[in-house]
């Protein structure tokens, strides 16, 4: 069963190795940790999130918010890489 488990990993690194699957491993994964990292609360404000060469665009439907997240923008930007465990977000673009 623990032989399996090694063969099932390292098929799954491999995939994500490719890089198409990556690039969509990675947007999905962004999308997911925006949710979790952000609350219920962001969220809910959250309309559209897209990512593409490095840039996060997330489209909000309060501009109070918009403007309280642009001035913690640096912090966010680091939250993400971390969970990411790698430099993926360059820049965050808050509409």
């Amino acid at each position: 069963m623990e032989e399996n488990t090694k063969h099932i990993k390292i098929i799954i690194e491999g995939l994500r190795k490719e890089k198409k699957l990556k690039k969509g491993l990675e947007k999905a994964q962004i999308k997911k940790l925006w949710q979790e990292l952000m609350g219920h609360t962001i969220a809910n404000y959250t309309h559209h999130i897209a990512f593409e060469n490095g840039q996060l665009k997330i489209s909000l439907t309060s501009s109070a918010l918009r403007e309280e997240l642009n001035r913690g923008k640096q912090k966010i930007l680091n939250l993400l890489n971390e969970h990411l465990g790698a430099n993926v977000v360059k820049n965050i673009i808050f509409k």
